[in-house]
């Protein structure tokens, strides 16, 4: 790994934040950043991205442009990104030059599906039973070992439902692999959880940590449709996933926002689903639900600012936007806080926009 540069003093106002990404996420951190006083570069491998319309820096290359990520550091004080799916050689040359954060482990380690589980696993928490499937051989042995049903994934890549596929046989299994064309894969046992939750959380270079109220979420064609706070987690079990988000994040060295999906068993177990290293879209309710936003939590994070008050003044619901159903904005507008993200086209299964509805907080 390349010398990693370390940030030796916060950002001050006026600065600039590198975000690689330039979808709804790098969006919503340059509008954050804006409202401390800080500048967002964008760096997105396409001209059209939601985040250039917020923000006059801006570069379009591709992510293992090499030239054109040395001359984007230069404009930035800090880089952080948008999502994980980034070449590790990109990411190295970054952390050469500029402070990156998270950095490069937190990458690694998320990137890979197998190597995620293994480091969830390490730390003493519960995942789903999983098998690695790297050839057609292991295919047999893997679903011998999980049986079914089970969940096909690629190792990397993938979101939103896509590079995964439920299988019921070793035979099912078998043909999925080759619809991945052999991708490296994880078999992964079948949860038979009563709802899903996730935990958005902060941790800052210092070590100090902030968490979110862990919302109750709603997938519809492993698509996230709503996320609800608060859900049906308990106080207690709400405390034991903020403390599940705190091992990871203290385990990984973090530095900024991160997300752990979670399956919630019908015994109340917590189960590890994934770790998203940035900004989750479950997360998004907090921008009108809390005084600081995972967004500015984030920007605070990696700007080295003391981390922002995660306490939550009213209870939400955060509805996305998805597809077609954006054409029906005007009256989206009157039910309740909506976030458009400026994307040119409405296709099917595609994030438009986010509704967000409050009202006051109850007990819970």
């Amino acid at each position: 790994m390349s010398d990693v540069k370390a940030l030796s003093h916060p950002v001050p106002p006026g600065g600039t934040i590198g975000i690689i990404g330039g979808g709804q996420l790098g969006r919503m951190l340059a509008l954050a950043a804006a409202r401390l006083g800080l500048k967002a570069a964008i760096y997105n491998d396409e001209d059209h991205a939601p985040a250039f319309q917020v923000t006059p820096l801006q570069v379009a290359a591709a992510y293992d442009d090499q030239g054109a990520l040395a001359r984007f550091a230069e404009i930035c004080d800090v880089i952080t990104f948008e999502f994980e799916n980034l070449p590790a050689d990109a990411i190295a040359l970054l952390e050469s030059l500029k402070p990156v954060r998270p950095g490069h482990r937190a990458l690694e380690t998320t990137q890979d599906r197998f190597s995620e589980k293994n480091f969830i696993q390490s730390l003493g928490l519960k995942t789903a039973p999983f098998e690695a499937v790297s050839s057609a051989g292991d295919v047999v042995k893997a679903f011998a070992v999980i049986k079914g049903p089970a969940i096909l994934k690629t190792r990397r890549l993938g979101y939103d439902g896509k590079g995964q596929t439920q299988v019921g046989s070793a035979e099912d299994c078998a043909a999925a692999f080759a619809r991945f064309k052999q991708a490296p894969s994880i078999l992964e046992g079948f949860v038979d959880f009563a709802f899903e939750a996730s935990v958005v959380a902060a941790r800052a270079a210092d070590g100090s940590f902030a968490a979110y109220d862990p919302p109750e979420n709603i997938h519809e064609n492993h698509i996230l449709r709503r996320s609800i706070v608060p859900g049906r987690l308990s106080r207690a079990q709400g405390d034991e996933a903020k403390a599940i988000a705190k091992a990871i994040a203290e385990a990984l060295d973090y530095v900024g926002v991160l997300a752990v999906e979670l399956f919630v068993g019908h015994d109340g177990a917590l189960i590890v689903n994934e770790i998203a290293p940035r900004v989750h879209n479950s997360g998004h309710w907090t921008i009108e639900a809390c005084a600081c936003s995972q967004f500015e939590q984030h920007i605070r994070a990696v700007a080295g600012w003391p981390l922002g008050d995660p306490t939550r003044h009213a209870d939400a619901v955060m509805e996305n936007i998805i597809g077609a159903e954006a054409h029906a904005w005007e009256s989206l507008a009157r039910s309740g806080a909506l976030h458009l993200y400026g994307k040119r086209e409405a296709r099917l299964g595609r994030k438009m926009g986010h509704l967000t509805r409050l009202k006051p907080k109850s007990s819970r």
